[in-house]
């Protein structure tokens, strides 16, 4: 490998590297700038103290509040009523649409009704694609064989796909986790593990 291809492969190895630093410092900066001075502010403004990190604690207090809301029968009314006056508004739509539609991703990445992520051969023999176990069935016709349900996602919005159910001699386990296979559907197979063990 040549002196000029070496430099450029390690520059963008090392690119790479310092994206997720970058991407994680410029959050905590948008957290302090937009949310916890501003709050900090305003706290001290009215109370007349305030110390730093106050404004976060106050978002999280806020947050839980609010999922606290959400999940009793109020809450679920409330927010099916904001549900269908969002889907009236046309440009409110698309973007409500694609806000909850990421919700129901970042959800799924922690949703323990996936046991475990399998591949599995799918439209046609050789061709495996990526799911996720979420139960299993008996075949009382053939022996008590034990089946596999699997929900194949459709990348990159995983709240879609379809399900199939198979023969648990009919998937191969890649030894990845839940997390590491929602990785790889979310950014289409550009992340996550490197080798099936």
């Amino acid at each position: 490998m040549g002196i000029s291809k070496l430099l450029k492969t390690y520059v963008f190895r090392g690119f790479l590297a310092v994206i997720p630093l970058v991407l994680s410092l410029l959050t905590l900066q948008i957290l302090y700038v937009f949310i916890d001075r501003r709050i900090m502010d305003l706290v001290e403004e009215t109370l007349g103290f305030s110390f730093p990190g106050l404004g976060i604690l106050l978002l999280l207090v806020f947050l839980f509040l609010l999922g606290l809301i959400v999940s009793n029968v109020i809450g679920r009314h409330l927010m099916n009523l904001l549900d269908r006056v969002s889907n009236s508004i046309p440009l409110v739509k698309t973007v409500y649409k694609i806000g909850k539609q990421l919700a129901a991703t970042l959800s799924l990445s922690d949703n323990r009704a996936f046991s475990r992520a399998v591949l599995v051969e799918y439209l046609k023999p050789g061709m495996w694609t990526l799911g996720f176990v979420t139960g299993t069935l008996i075949d009382h016709k053939n022996g008590d064989e034990k089946l596999l349900k699997i929900y194949i996602p459709t990348p990159p919005n995983p709240t879609s796909g379809t399900m199939v159910v198979v023969c648990e001699g009919q998937v191969r386990d890649p030894g990845w986790s839940v997390e590491e296979a929602m990785q790889v559907i979310l950014s289409g197979g550009i992340i996550g593990p490197s080798s099936i063990t």
